[in-house]
């Protein structure tokens, strides 16, 4: 049996004045653009309408966009101090190894001079071998296939965190 009343926390974010609502999306992708088309597809009946409007406008952004969407994620290994949605999603990372972290160190450095901008992995859910191991992956890619996985990435990221901010009470 479906339901057609629209989940609280849904409700609450489409009733949210526009700055509040802007200050929210922003803290879900760093994306100015991501952020106004989602703003501007307000109200979501359900929560699959506003990820789909979120996988639509992760789709459409521009080399620019994506850029400062991801200039929004710190480093792996290294989540932004006092930031717990970072702390939370690299908790893969927390409890590794010295030499891991160190090595995840190195290979983000030379992630960031090939292709200019942060390893960007969906890291909820994966341990920091599986990061380590990713990162080593990718860093073999050609820029526009890595710009790709780089945009499929950052898709699965907002979803999780949409899903969180409609999800709080």
């Amino acid at each position: 049996m479906t339901s057609t009343s629209t989940p609280p926390g849904l409700a609450r974010f489409n009733t949210l004045a526009d700055p509040a609502a802007r200050a929210a999306l922003h803290e879900v992708c760093a994306s100015a653009a991501w952020g106004e088309r989602l703003l501007a597809a307000r109200p979501y009946a359900g929560c699959e309408d506003l990820y789909a409007a979120s996988d639509a406008a992760t789709a459409a952004l521009t080399a620019t966009d994506l850029a400062e969407a991801m200039a929004g994620h710190p480093p792996i290994g290294r989540p932004k101090p006092g930031d717990p949605t970072s702390s939370r999603e690299q908790a893969g990372m927390a409890g590794a190894p010295d030499g891991l972290k160190a090595e995840m160190l190195e290979l983000n450095l030379a992630y960031q001079e090939k292709f200019g901008h942060v390893f960007l992995i969906c890291a909820t859910g994966r341990t920091g071998e599986q990061m380590r191991d990713a990162v080593k992956e990718r860093i073999g890619n050609a820029p526009e296939r890595e710009r790709e996985i780089v945009r499929t990435e950052l898709g699965k990221i907002n979803r999780i965190r949409l899903a969180r901010l409609v999800d709080e009470n």
